[in-house]
């Protein structure tokens, strides 16, 4: 009785990258990379309005009277509200603590700008939500400090 030899098996070379690219890059990556990216598009935003550590500037001010108007919110509450946001939850992100709760706010924040402030604006309103709805679901990842201490 004669065996034969099993043909190798071929794989595409799209098997062979997604291949790869699941071994080298890990969920616990991507929701690494997730948490960076999205907290530095807040951050920045965050620092243009203020002046040394945390003084909220007067353009910032000086948009939410005019540009960034929101019903039913003093101008001044929504600059210092938004501006301390901008900094505290892209922080909480960094770190990967309380991931759920930071990738939450940040969510409602983008809904406010896409309904009241830039409603044509959806594509990049899209993208961020593409970054904090995953991190709202899956949390920050084996990476953060929500899987040292535990925090769901």
């Amino acid at each position: 009785m004669t065996t034969q030899a099993a043909a190798p098996v071929r794989r595409s070379p799209f098997e062979l990258f997604a291949s790869a690219a699941a071994a080298l890059l890990p969920m616990s990556v991507l929701l690494l990379v997730q948490r960076l990216g999205i907290a530095a598009i807040f951050f920045m935003s965050g620092r243009t309005k203020v002046d040394g550590l945390l003084t909220v500037n007067d353009g910032a001010f000086e948009l939410f009277r005019f540009e960034y108007a929101l019903p039913l919110i003093q101008p001044e509450l929504a600059a210092y509200a938004a501006t301390y946001s901008e900094h505290f939850f892209p922080l909480l992100l960094l770190l990967g603590l309380f991931t759920r709760f930071a990738a939450t706010a940040l969510l409602m924040m983008t809904l406010v700008i896409q309904l009241f402030v830039y409603p044509d604006a959806w594509p990049t309103h899209l993208s961020w939500a593409g970054l904090l709805l995953p991190l709202i679901a899956l949390g920050g990842g084996k990476l953060s400090l929500d899987h040292t201490l535990k925090i769901p």
